[in-house]
């Protein structure tokens, strides 16, 4: 982008499990800004990503994250819930950016603010990366926390994505509140959803 420009980036982490909410991350890094562990957060070792986690919170000029919850992704589906999170990041960050980059090709206009969207913008932009290091690491914190409460489905490893045990566990056990109803893999038909 144009050098005095303030730009934040977007991203989101947990489109695709059958658990848990989304989470989605705006962030402001200082101009200039690098870091050889900053990549797109898929990329990365949950050890780089906790790392860079700590480094963006304390360097960037302003961050935010947003938790959507599984009620919102059912009722709006799970990528308008995703681009709503990024929204929401954006207006909490205490600096208002010029631009805001998002990752991959869907948003929505929002009153006062210019954006671009970027196919894959987590490996091109630092920002961008940035965000979907905050997204990932709160959303696999926030993960954590609900394992404790329902372990049968074993979250703090699959984070909520649909593993065979994960798949198994919810033919065994049911459903958690914590279960997206909007959409499922083949493997659970017909019988719960």
């Amino acid at each position: 982008m144009n050098p005095g420009l303030v730009e934040a980036g977007c991203d989101e982490a947990g489109r695709g499990p059958l658990a848990g909410p989304v989470f989605a991350a705006a962030v402001i890094l200082p101009q200039g800004f690098t870091h050889p562990l900053l990549d797109d957060s898929k990329k990365m070792s949950a050890k780089a990503r906790n790392e860079m986690r700590g480094i963006i919170e304390s360097q960037a000029v302003a961050w935010a994250v947003e938790e959507v919850s599984v009620e919102d992704i059912d009722s709006m589906n799970i990528l308008w819930a995703s681009v709503e999170g990024m929204r929401r990041a954006v207006r909490r960050l205490g600096v208002k950016p010029d631009f805001v980059l998002v990752d991959g090709n869907r948003f929505r206009p929002m009153d006062g603010y210019r954006y671009a969207t970027v196919i894959h913008g987590d490996a091109i932009y630092a920002s961008i990366a940035a965000a979907s290091v905050l997204a990932k690491t709160h959303r696999d914190e926030r993960m954590l926390e609900l394992s404790r409460e329902y372990p049968m489905y074993g979250w703090e490893h699959n984070m909520g994505y649909p593993t065979p045990a994960h798949i198994e566990a919810v033919r065994r056990y049911g459903l958690t509140p914590y279960h997206r109803r909007s959409f499922h893999p083949k493997a659970l038909e017909p019988s719960l959803f």
